[in-house]
């Protein structure tokens, strides 16, 4: 990566930076004028995320290592763009994209700075997939965490506000765990660094791997929180089904942040050494509690905002169970059912709305304020100048069966390739040591039986929703609100179709994250641009 191209991988930070500080100068009444920049940043960060991915196309080795400052690492910050980062930008523009859409039907005028919100909750995300040290995560994370607490408010009402203030006291605890695990780490090891900690893991003394370890599971825990893991995942459900449809569709990749730091770290840290394997077996069997959890969650909930959220955890479970396992062909098609499982999920929480808009009870259980769905004259006029979608229960009830298909794993979408690429893996290999063939056939029939009861809750749903209420009128959907769920339902079919490239991609990331050697000298020995000023020396990076 060289030239411009070398720069491009802070843009994804910095794009929604100075996009949420223009449109805070923008006057809330300017909802167009807000509208068209946010929309226009997140459009062009999709074009970025994209370069980014396909530079990493067929790359074995890490190019994108970004010296901020021109300082070299370790004690510099470091910007670090592989295959998985790469694709996770990708995943993160596109559900951007999508829920930005569906909020200028309505949404984002429902509160102030919601534009300047998002754009720092993607600037939170982005910078957490790209950091290559602890501390910058822990900033980037909470640049993310802040963003959410008001986009998780946003709309007000009852049920969100409670929800809301529920979802910040339990991110506040995690924060204090993230500085005291951090706090450990660093003084055992006596750095931050990711690629830096991974060289001086093998050389620390057993007592004070010891205190390091402690430290690793206490920020691991902060992770988990995130991820939802069982039993840390009481808010996620209730947290997610208040969140107004936009914010939870871009809410669903914030699960996936957890997931991503726990992968990264585990392999990368905890891959080869003394410490290998460290908390696989708490993964694995975290995972598998996880995965029943949820499904028997999916099963029990009558409101499909809990339905929905109950299916984060179903993903987040299953995806968690695979980390633990560390089988490098396991994780190839987990890394599938990652990206499939998220566009669904977003898709779902969108489409939700637009299902229930015609039902009294959808409406309370998504605390929908009279200030979107009220009766006053001026809200008319303002519906009145969308475009309405025509046939519009056969297109929502197509997209519910695309969703009950994609999230129970029947085939032939992607949900189903993914779920088969895993299990086909597991059953053909015994990577489990004890005792591998009662293992291999728990985690089979655990996942098979999380998409029958994914399954029996998406027909009971829908036979609810488009069959029995025969006295329901017919929401009225804008094509604003539809094109986003058909542009990502689109995008699970494209992977199903494009399924051969995506298992090869995700197969080179497995192989890449597998040799914590490539991270580590990638970063260490990253070249610093000469002639480029130094604010170390006052000269240039040469020291002259």
């Amino acid at each position: 990566m060289n030239g411009w191209m070398h720069h491009l991988v802070v843009a994804p930070i910095l794009l929604p930076l100075v996009a949420s500080a223009v449109l805070l100068l923008v006057d809330e009444r300017r909802r167009t004028t807000k509208a068209m920049i946010s929309l226009g940043s997140t459009i062009l960060l999709i074009l970025v995320a994209l370069a980014l991915l396909r530079t990493e196309v067929g790359q074995g080795d890490f190019e994108g290592v970004y010296l901020v400052g021109n300082w070299a690492a370790p004690f510099g910050i470091v910007l670090v763009m592989d295959a998985l980062s790469a694709l996770m930008l990708v995943l993160t523009a596109l559900l951007a994209v999508a829920a930005l859409v569906f909020s200028l039907a309505r949404w984002h005028a429902v509160g102030a700075h919601f534009h300047s919100m998002f754009q720092l909750l993607l600037m939170g995300v982005n910078g957490a997939f790209l950091t290559g040290d602890l501390f910058n995560l822990f900033v980037f994370f909470e640049v993310m965490l802040a963003a959410s607490y008001g986009l998780l408010l946003h709309g007000s009402g009852p049920l969100r506000v409670k929800a809301g203030m529920h979802y910040i006291a339990v991110n506040l605890v995690a924060a204090l765990l993230f500085l005291i695990g951090v706090s450990l780490i660093y003084g055992t090891a006596g750095t931050l660094n990711m690629a830096d900690l991974a060289a001086r893991i093998p050389e620390i003394e057993p007592d004070r791997r010891m205190l390091m370890e402690a430290g690793a599971g206490i920020l691991g825990i902060v992770f988990l929180i995130k991820a939802g893991m069982w039993p840390l995942c009481f808010w996620l459900p209730t947290a997610y089904s208040a969140a107004s449809a936009p914010v939870a569709g871009i809410f669903a990749i914030l699960s996936k942040l957890g997931i991503y730091v726990i992968l990264r770290l585990t392999m990368l840290l905890f891959g080869e050494g003394p410490s290998a394997g460290f908390g696989s077996v708490l993964l694995l069997y975290g995972g598998m509690a996880t995965l029943i959890f949820g499904a028997i969650g999916v099963l029990a909930s009558q409101a499909l905002g809990r339905l929905a959220g109950f299916s984060v955890l179903v993903s987040s479970g299953t995806l968690l169970m695979v980390i633990g396992i560390n089988d490098g062909a396991v994780s190839s098609g987990a890394l599938l059912y990652l990206v499939s499982s998220t566009l669904s999920i977003s898709a779902f929480f969108m489409l939700i709305e637009l299902v229930e808009r015609g039902q009294d009870a959808g409406a309370n259980v998504l605390a929908v304020t009279m200030e979107v769905y009220g009766d006053a004259e001026e809200d008319e006029e303002e519906e009145s100048n969308g475009v309405t979608m025509p046939g519009t229960m056969t297109i929502l009830g197509i997209c519910f069966a695309a969703c009950a298909i994609l999230l129970s794993g029947l085939p032939p979408l992607s949900g189903f390739v993914a779920k088969f690429a895993m299990l086909s893996t597991m059953m053909g290999a015994g990577a489990i040591g004890v005792p591998p063939t009662a293992a291999v056939w728990a985690l089979t029939v655990l996942v098979i039986l999380s998409g029958v009861a994914a399954l029996i809750s998406m027909t009971r749903a829908g036979i609810r929703t488009f069959w029995t209420s025969l006295e329901k009128t017919v929401p009225r959907v804008l094509v604003v609100e539809m094109v986003p769920v058909m542009f990502l339902l689109t995008l699970t079919l494209a992977l199903t179709v494009q399924a051969g490239p995506a298992m090869q991609y995700m197969d080179a990331t497995i192989r890449s994250l597998s040799k914590p050697s490539l991270y580590i000298d990638a970063v260490r020995n990253a070249v610093r641009i000469p002639g480029y000023p130094d604010s170390a020396t006052g000269g240039d990076a040469e020291g002259r």
